[in-house]
């Protein structure tokens, strides 16, 4: 069975309403340079090699030299970096355009690439010398993370001691920096502890090689450990000046783009990819019901009916998924243009719809996968590999629909907002 590069696979993607076709002459129009369309190209060009490597992946837990030498010759990682230092800066719906498509290919490479690719928008927002540290003498170097509030942080001259162990850091084999939560501790005594990021470069953390999951297996999101190291006070930055817009790195990146809410960008950038993978899922999936013949029934899988609704519910899905997307960036956007800031009740429900995609594409994708029949469960076939992927992305933090939508329920009938990620 092939897997999104197939003639099958290809023709439903160019043949269903919001394929690439139609994805393309939108970009077209909203980018008459020509540069993100050309980019959103590149990715999905990419499908059928990123399929080819799944497997290798997998099997290595990491994504393959290759796919990030791929990745950074494409410019991929440029779309959100400062121009500065040789990005584009363009508009974050180019960014997770291709990460999508990227999804149809390998649900991995498109969660690291998602996850590795937004660092290069939040450096931005850090003082200049942190900027500098990192991409003074190469531009191309890629940043980690894992922004478990978990860091011991002891403040000292200059800056902090900062000790920890972190899970869940995607990508962290392939970058040379990273970044770190911590609290910093209140100056006053019952004040809340401050939430800070914090750079540290690769001498000063250990990767603990130790991701061993159901799913997103290339992934890499080994844990990370640090044992007492000084990091600067230049080279954190405070979650309050990333939500009111007083980051010190916007002095240098004037773009409206750095206006936006990190947490907005962030949290799309660990489901969006679930979108892509549905999408390849349902190709593949259409491609395999076409010639699979019951043994039960005798007939033709693609004749069951609901084998015809599980792949209409997935169409359906996925076109209501990308265009809240497109729709809430436009939003965002347009206000960061004015050079204002989203409310917190808009910015709740941004961020309740963004939660939904993981578990919204896991079921539509379990759905699929029941209408393959016995032959279907065979790890062979790649409809298995998207499901266990889109399974495993509902377990972030960040979607956790049940946390955010209780808490817009809540907001919205008058009660205290609890989630400032936002």
């Amino acid at each position: 069975m092939a897997r999104g590069g197939g003639d099958g696979s290809m023709k439903a993607r160019q043949d269903r309403p919001g394929g690439r076709q139609e994805e393309m002459a939108v970009h077209r129009d909203n980018y008459p340079e020509g540069l993100a369309a050309e980019l959103i190209g590149r990715a999905h060009e990419m499908i059928p090699v990123l399929a080819q490597r799944a497997g290798q992946a997998e099997a290595q837990a990491r994504i393959p030299a290759d796919t990030v030498a791929d990745m950074q010759a494409a410019g991929f990682f440029k779309v959100l970096q400062p121009r500065r230092y040789g990005g584009h800066e363009l508009d974050p719906q180019t960014f997770f355009e291709i990460q999508m498509a990227l999804a149809k290919g390998c649900m991995s490479t498109a969660w690291v690439y998602g996850v590795v690719g937004v660092h290069n928008w939040q450096l931005a927002l850090f003082d200049g010398r942190a900027q500098q540290d990192v991409w003074g003498t190469d531009a191309s170097t890629l940043i980690a993370s894992t922004y478990m509030p978990v860091g011991k942080v002891v403040p000292v001259d200059g800056g902090f001691r900062f000790s920890g162990h972190w899970k869940f850091s995607s990508g962290s084999e392939l970058c040379d920096w990273i970044f770190l939560g911590g609290l910093v501790p209140p100056q006053q005594p019952g004040a809340a502890p401050e939430y800070r990021t914090f750079l540290l470069p690769r001498g000063d953390y250990t990767i603990v090689r130790n991701w061993d999951v159901l799913g997103l297996r290339a992934t890499g999101s080994h844990d990370i450990v640090v044992d007492d190291v000084f990091v600067p006070a230049y080279r954190t930055h405070s979650a309050i000046d990333g939500a009111i817009g007083t980051s010190p790195g916007l002095s240098l990146n004037k773009a409206a783009l750095y206006q936006l809410p990190f947490a907005q960008i962030f949290v799309r950038a660990v489901c969006t990819a679930c979108i892509g993978a549905l999408e390849g899922g349902l190709d593949d999936f259409v491609a395999y019901a076409d010639g699979r013949v019951s043994a039960n029934s005798g007939g033709r899988t693609a004749e069951d009916g609901g084998a015809q609704l599980a792949c209409a519910n997935a169409a359906a899905g996925i076109d209501e998924m990308r265009t809240i997307l497109r729709r809430n960036f436009d939003e965002l956007m347009a206000t960061a243009q004015r050079g204002e800031q989203l409310d917190t009740a808009r910015r709740l429900h941004f961020r309740y719809q963004s939660s939904q995609v993981a578990e919204r594409c896991a079921q539509l994708a379990s759905s699929l996968l029941r209408y393959a029949g016995g032959n279907g469960i065979y790890v062979t076939n790649p409809l298995v590999r998207r499901f266990l992927d889109l399974h495993a992305a509902r377990a972030h933090y960040a979607n956790n629909l049940d946390r955010f939508g209780q808490n817009l329920g809540g907001v919205m009938m008058g009660r205290t907002n609890t989630d400032f990620f936002i």
